[in-house]
């Protein structure tokens, strides 16, 4: 009587299988997408505090040679939402919006943002109610220094200001946060430079937001109402 012998990869398969999912899990996050996480409200209500964030690496940003020729970084268009590195602490990465390209002509008014005598429509701005701000709203103006100002960008801007705007230079960007009231950022330390732009995030892939009652409570929520969060970002 024939004996029919099962094959089972046991413990060794499975530690083949783990090796492959992280071998492939550790090319998507050096290569391809990275997660980052939203710490401050300046992008609310687009990007809220508690949201983790898929980034699509490749992008703005390949990396070698190879990935240049087989994937070439992609144009950098107005509205477009973007990971950078922070240009004062390159430790820091943040997340804004542009709004200005190379060769722009860019002032604000009210806090509304005209390019090159247009004003933008911006359907994701929000401007939350409080005191005005001279600097902040009809940015450059050059008639009081905001204490959040960097001093250096503050000294350049009485170079780059003329008539009223500035011009965006070649290879950098003007960014802004949605929450315009809220939020530092170009007005408050300068341009971006194109080759210190990591990414764009692609979605939110959870999301944590404060909530009340014990801790278990608050666990279960947090779980419940994070996967609901998934969405697309645009």
């Amino acid at each position: 009587m024939g004996r029919v012998h099962l094959h089972h990869d046991g413990v060794l398969g499975t530690i083949k299988t783990l090796l492959e999912i992280v071998i492939v899990a550790v090319f998507l996050v050096t290569f391809v997408v990275q997660p980052s996480h939203i710490l401050s409200g300046s992008m609310e209500p687009t990007l809220r505090v508690g949201d983790f964030l898929l980034v699509d690496k490749q992008s703005y940003a390949p990396g070698g040679v190879l990935d240049r020729a087989l994937l070439p970084p992609e144009t950098v268009h107005r509205g477009d939402i973007v990971i950078f590195i922070f240009p004062p602490d390159p430790a820091k990465e943040l997340v804004k919006r542009v709004v200005g390209l190379p060769g722009d002509r860019l002032r604000m008014r009210a806090g509304h943002v005209f390019v090159n005598d247009l004003e933008l429509r911006e359907p994701y701005a929000f401007y939350s109610t409080g005191p005005g701000n001279h600097f902040r709203d009809d940015f450059p103006s050059l008639r009081d220094a905001d204490p959040n100002v960097d001093p250096q960008w503050w000294v350049e801007l009485h170079k780059l200001s003329l008539d009223g705007e500035i011009v965006v230079p070649t290879g950098n960007y003007f960014v802004l946060g949605d929450n315009r009231n809220d939020s530092e950022d170009s007005r408050y330390w300068g341009f971006v430079p194109r080759a210190a732009m990591v990414g764009r995030p692609l979605l939110v892939d959870f999301s944590v937001q404060p909530s009340q009652g014990p801790w278990w409570q608050r666990l279960l929520n947090s779980l419940k109402d994070g996967w609901r969060s998934v969405r697309v970002i645009e």
